[in-house]
Parts: C-alpha cells; sequence; structure tokens
C-alpha cells in the first residue's frame, strides 16, 4: 500500500523544495498536485509548509537558506534518506571520500539530520526520524515516486554509497547509461551518467520524481502556471518520465506508470 508509517534504514523518505519564493512554489504544487499545506514557525516570520494530500503529509516547501541564495545555488529539491543511526552512518561519509556539509543535529522532536554529499558531489540529507516518519503517502500520483542520481563518476558513486549505506546497484541500460538502485531487495531509485546536455557545469544532483496519471495533461498544467519544460515525456521500459523547472526555477521530474507499494 502507498501509506507510510516507517521506513527502513536506507530509504528514501522524504523531499523539501528549497525556494525564494515560497509562497508562489506553494500556489504552483496545489495546482500541480492538488496539496494544501500545514505552516509551522520555525523563525520571525519563517514557516516549514508542510504538503499534504488527503490528510498524509507528502512533502514541504521552505525557504531557501540565505547562504545557499547568496552563493547562487538556484532553488532546489532536497532529498532526505531515513537512517536508522545517522551519528553513526554521518561518521563514514569522509572516510569513504564525502563531505560532511553539516554534522548530525536535532530538529526538535521531529528528527535528527545531517548534510552530506558522496564521493561525486551530489547533495543529500540523512533522516533518522523521531515524531516526523518522512512521507506518510508514496507511490501514487502527487507524490513521491522515485530519486534518481545524475552523476559523472557512477563508478565513484557506486562504491561510496554501497560502502555507507549497502545499496546495489544493476545497470538496466547501456545508451544511456542507467543503473537501478537497491535496498535490499526493493528498488530505491536510480542513478544515471550525467553527460554536458544541461551544460558543462551542472554538478552530480539526485532528482526528485513526482508521480502523475497522465504527463501530457500534468506538463500542460504546469506549463501554463509558468513551469519549463526541459524533457518532454519520454518513454522507458517501467512507463515514461518528464523533467521540468517550476515558476520559480526549482527542478523536477513527473513519472507516469506502475508505481512500486
Amino acid at each position: 500500500m502507498p501509506e507510510r508509517i516507517s521506513f527502513p534504514n536506507g530509504t528514501f523518505s522524504w523531499v523539501e523544495n528549497a525556494t525564494t519564493g515560497q509562497d508562489a512554489a506553494k500556489r504552483f504544487y496545489t495546482e500541480l498536485f492538488g496539496w494544501d499545506y500545514e505552516d509551522s514557525p520555525v523563525g520571525d516570520g519563517i514557516y516549514y509548509s508542510m504538503a499534504k494530500l488527503r490528510g498524509s503529509y507528502v512533502a514541504a516547501i521552505a525557504p531557501q537558506q540565505p547562504d545557499e541564495a547568496a552563493a547562487g545555488v538556484p532553488p532546489h529539491w532536497n532529498s532526505y534518506i531515513t537512517v536508522d543511526d545517522v551519528d553513526a552512518v554521518s561518521e563514514r561519509v569522509e572516510e569513504l571520500g564525502g563531505t560532511l556539509h553539516a554534522p548530525p543535529f536535532d530538529v526538535m522532536d521531529v528528527g535528527r539530520m545531517s548534510a552530506i554529499s558522496d564521493a561525486t558531489g551530489a547533495v543529500v540529507y540523512l533522516w533518522q526520524p523521531k515524531q516526523h516518519i518522512g512521507a506518510g503517502l508514496v507511490n501514487e500520483p502527487g507524490t513521491l515516486c522515485w530519486n534518481d542520481l545524475a552523476t559523472r563518476e557512477p563508478a565513484a558513486a557506486e562504491r561510496f554509497w554501497s560502502e555507507l549505506l549497502g545499496w546495489r546497484f544493476e545497470q538496466v541500460s547501456q545508451e544511456p547509461a542507467y543503473w537501478t538502485i537497491y535496498n535490499g531487495d526493493r528498488s530505491n531509485g536510480g542513478m544515471r551518467q550525467l553527460g554536458d546536455e544541461l551544460g558543462p557545469n551542472v554538478p552530480a544532483h539526485w532528482m526528485v520524481y513526482f508521480g502523475v496519471e497522465s504527463i501530457d495533461t500534468t506538463a500542460e498544467t504546469a506549463t501554463n502556471a509558468g513551469a519549463q519544460l526541459h524533457v518532454p515525456r519520454t518513454q522507458v521500459p517501467a512507463g515514461a518520465f518528464a523533467v521540468l523547472s517550476d515558476p520559480i526555477g526549482a527542478p523536477f521530474a513527473l513519472v507516469e506508470g506502475a508505481f512500486d507499494d
């Protein structure tokens, strides 16, 4: 079933949009996916907006950190991976060639987290849940369905994640090069070879995929609302996908097909 009350160690469990236009982003994703929001104050006039679908938390939209904006980092979606012991996992990041950007810290009583990048530079967050497990609904239209890593160094990324979380990588296509990532016996995302199709300076990154019933219909709604379509509907063995950026500039993907419960 798509409902979740917990996530196994090593599983993607949450996504958040770090944006410079929080109100505009909320309106856009409401139009796209039917989300409503629960706003929690996290500072003076600052809110963390928890997106909900049919009463379940599915994602968040939050103001981008000032230091990121000052450094020229564009709006983006962050991916979170549940771990049983964030301190123990974070301790191994640098010895495996990654970077620990923020050591583990408590987020009030909702969880404990750290910010890391793998050996190829792709940033991701580790999450040890307390009151907040992550998404309560996944793998259906309007919710998180997939995360994949785009990197120019797939072999280095595979070594890093295999050692850190025990993930297994299975190559499923040569051109374009793509791997399915398994956490135990369940698919847990993918990895693709990043070329210069998006420009030579695009860094390694994780892409967030949301399920939809119709890519064509959803992409039309998105572009009419100010989004940009970067990769039109593309058929793959498991279904179809498209890549867009929202009106504020955060890239995301749509996926249509059989969703893994």
